[in-house]
């Protein structure tokens, strides 16, 4: 049986990849997935709704039907079960907002220096790109990327739900929006939460847990991961998104820090992006390092044995990995 011929599709589609980006950012800010959701299912229904041209409207909405985030059948659009739930405005799923942050300014520069990234071996924003003390892009982070957390906030919170031991002091480090801890506190009652982070984005995060009904539980500590004293007997601290950003070695030091402040039985609960030993599985976590190669100095998707490795080192006596649902992150709890 003869062999397909080469085509050059595949990688003229990669080429323009910025084009969906740009693509979903335009129909994010029209509103699109929302209006089509009430009703609106015409290019001319459309347009008049959002204050566009039907041209451009017609132009865009069959650019995410090619791309799978709309459907089209006698000129009229509808949309899929997860742009349904996950881009309609009015969804409490919705994760629209993310967008702001995913295509920042910040993260685009950084990739515009990717080759000279790749030369250096890290980012050529700065000398440590976006862990910069006080970096604004965090503020922006807080801000528009809750929604695809709470999934995994949720998680984590009924993970540690499933151990008998009581969550009474819960340190959430590098909190940002403060969803981890928050989610947890509504789950614990008894629960006393401090949410550690820069001082800007912690107004973020006392917001989300005003909203939430949990202030006179809530407290911020503003500082530096590195350099902030971390206090001691915490039942359970929370490590979401944050080791990725550094090189082995100083996330090593770092958990030993965390180490140190639990209690007996204390719980370091890890949320990370954890690639196969082989590095290019499952696609989403593999392909995160390049975004840690593009925007910081010795960032990386690390696996989950050197995870363990590290964690052992500096004491843990138990290390679990959990897969969450609705995400395509782990949770490693590792307990002193």
């Amino acid at each position: 049986m003869s062999q397909p011929s080469p085509n050059p599709a595949a990688i003229f589609d990669l080429m323009n990849s910025f084009h969906k980006t740009a693509g979903i950012r335009a129909a994010i800010e029209l509103d699109l997935f929302t209006l089509v959701n009430e009703g609106a299912s015409t290019a001319d229904e459309l347009a008049a709704r959002a204050g566009a041209a039907s041209r451009g409207i017609r132009i865009l909405c069959d650019y995410l039907v090619v791309n799978g985030v709309m459907t089209k059948e006698d000129s009229r659009y509808r949309l899929t079960a997860e742009s349904a739930i996950f881009l309609d405005r009015r969804s409490p799923a919705c994760i629209g907002s993310m967008v702001k942050f995913l295509y920042s300014d910040t993260l685009r520069q950084g990739f515009a220096g990717l080759s000279d990234a790749v030369r250096n071996g890290g980012t050529v924003l700065s000398e440590q790109g976006t862990m910069d003390a006080e970096h604004p892009v965090w503020v922006e982070f807080a801000r528009s990327m809750a929604s695809l957390a709470l999934p995994a906030a949720l998680g984590i919170a009924e993970i540690l739900s499933r151990d008998s031991r009581p969550v009474r002091r819960a340190l959430d480090l590098a909190a940002g929006h403060g969803l981890f801890g928050i989610k947890l506190a509504e789950r614990n009652p008894e629960a006393e939460v401090t949410a550690l982070d820069w001082a800007a984005v912690l107004e973020v995060a006392k917001g989300n847990a005003a909203a939430a009904g949990i202030s006179a539980r809530y407290h911020t500590q503003a500082g530096s991961a590195f350099d902030a004293h971390l206090g001691e007997n915490w039942d359970v601290v929370l490590v979401t998104n944050f080791f990725h950003h550094f090189s082995l070695k100083t996330c090593q030091g770092l958990a030993e820090r965390i180490h140190r402040s639990l209690a007996p039985g204390g719980r370091m609960v890890t949320l990370e992006f954890v690639p196969d030993n082989g590095r290019v599985s499952p696609p989403l976590p593999a392909q995160f390092a390049l975004i840690m190669l593009a925007t910081t100095a010795e960032g990386d998707a690390y696996t989950f044995d050197e995870y363990a490795g590290i964690f052992r080192k500096v004491g843990f006596s138990s290390i679990e990995k959990h897969q969450l649902e609705m995400s395509p992150q782990q949770v490693i709890v590792s307990g002193k």
